[in-house]
């Protein structure tokens, strides 16, 4: 198939890589001009484990092409995939102006049937809009073009999405109509060749179960968090408490997980745009506004640590704080609403000095943080130097096995905050450490 995907941000090129590696011809279109470019010189603009080389691949191949150009990239392709932003807007609302912008050029050059598919996470209603909208522009001009509008949402997690695409959980396709299902089956038969995961329903359901999935996925985040605090407070121990209900099979194991809270380009807009649709219906949604107000609270317990313990010795003005992971989960470099931006504004607002490391996204903490108390550093080792405190935020694999006699050396005084309990308080304490954790007793049950 000749295949369209406009936008080229983490879901529009690995979608489109996809694709492509399936075998298809596929045109990869965005309105930045310089992302092209790097692009077409196998300048990937994000960083995800698995596509530079899936994109290489691909383009060598011929499968695989970027451009600017709609006119050329809509008459030729069959399936145009709409993979762009939908930022929050200020009262939390989704903005879909990328959408109907993307939209109306696609619609602008239709000449022949072709199905769009709505990738993007968009309210409900919106690939009802999308018809509307693309129905106007072909009256407008006259064009007797036919065409379906289809929800096809992603799932695909930053730091393993090349794996998810290529091997999903699940594909959902919302369509009206058995030509734009067969198409959208047709195109993802190769993905599940192993076991049919293709689930059909109605574009609303859809739509609304990207939102749902994140939904759940939150809450289970925020619950495990306020269930830590309870534990801090009661002498229990987070970590026994999550092997003891993830055992259940109803309850699982994933996103069980205490920490410093979530972020990233999804669950925290998602949430919020969950709300505001509930808003617009006049539906009360209790359980989402505290899975928000959970989290807000919990990006502020490290700084919210790191201050009372330091307040024993004069407060936390003029100590020194090296930080460990700065992107909002491992195996990406991106910093949207990153757990580590609230615990560095608190910190500097105290007049702290911070040490900074991350082993991918320092030059997208760059263009966010800048304060004459800032150290950038190259490695773990050099962030522990004269510090007071060290932090862990995001628990990248190589910070599991360091050598802690060597960051002990470099430090000012022992002392450890564990934002994702990745280690255990005993162990850390026989390495010379006071040690904090996220939910862990002050003496550290084991």
């Amino acid at each position: 198939m000749h295949i369209l995907v406009v936008g080229a941000g983490y879901v529009g090129l690995v979608s489109a890589s996809c694709f492509a590696e399936m075998g298809h011809h596929v045109t990869c279109l965005d309105i930045d001009k310089e992302k092209i470019e790097n692009l077409k010189n196998g300048i990937i603009p994000i960083y995800e484990p698995g596509l530079e080389e899936i994109v290489k691949r691909n383009t060598e191949a011929k499968r695989l092409f970027f451009t600017t150009d709609y006119k050329s990239s809509v008459e030729k392709s069959l399936l145009c995939f709409i993979a762009v932003p939908t930022p929050s807007k200020e009262d939390g609302s989704c903005d879909t102006s990328y959408i109907e912008t993307a939209a109306r050029e696609i619609a602008r050059h239709l000449q022949s049937y072709h199905v769009i598919a709505i990738k993007s996470t968009v309210p409900v209603g919106t690939c009802a809009f999308v018809q509307h909208l693309i129905e106007d522009v072909l009256k407008q001009s006259g064009s007797n073009a036919t065409f379906d509008v289809v929800s096809n949402p992603e799932f695909l997690k930053e730091g393993c999405a090349v794996s998810d695409c290529l091997k999903p959980d699940r594909i959902i396709i919302g369509a009206n109509n058995d030509k734009a299902l067969g198409l959208m089956k047709d195109l993802y038969g190769s993905f599940t060749i192993n076991h049919d995961r293709i689930i059909c329903m109605d574009i609303a359901s859809a739509e609304m179960t990207k939102y749902a999935a994140n939904a759940m996925l939150a809450t289970r985040i925020s619950f495990m968090n306020e269930m830590a605090g309870l534990c801090e407070k009661l002498g229990a121990n987070i970590n026994n408490v999550r092997l003891g209900i993830g055992s259940d099979h109803r309850i699982g194991f994933h996103f069980l997980y205490a920490g410093a809270g979530f972020g990233g380009s999804c669950f925290p807009k998602d949430i919020r745009a969950l709300q505001a649709m509930a808003k617009s219906v006049g539906y009360e949604a209790l359980i989402l506004e505290a899975v928000e107000h959970i989290n807000k609270r919990q990006k502020k317990v490290l700084a919210k640590k790191i201050s009372s313990y330091f307040l024993k010795d004069g407060g936390v003005e003029g100590k020194t704080v090296g930080i460990w992971g700065l992107s909002f989960k491992p195996d990406t470099d991106d910093m949207r609403e990153a757990p580590s931006l609230e615990l560095i504004k608190e910190l500097l607002e105290a007049k702290a000095h911070v040490r900074l490391f991350d082993p991918i996204s320092m030059d997208n903490a760059k263009k966010i943080l800048d304060h004459p108390n800032i150290s950038w550093c190259s490695d773990e080792y050099e962030t522990a130097h004269g510090a007071h405190a060290l932090v862990l935020v995001t628990e990248w694999r190589q910070f599991r096995f360091v050598d802690f006699g060597n960051i002990l050396s470099k430090m000012e005084r022992p002392v450890f905050f564990d934002g994702r309990n990745q280690y255990k308080h005993h162990e850390m304490k026989a390495k010379g450490f006071e040690y904090f954790g996220i939910g862990i007793p002050s003496q550290g049950a084991k």
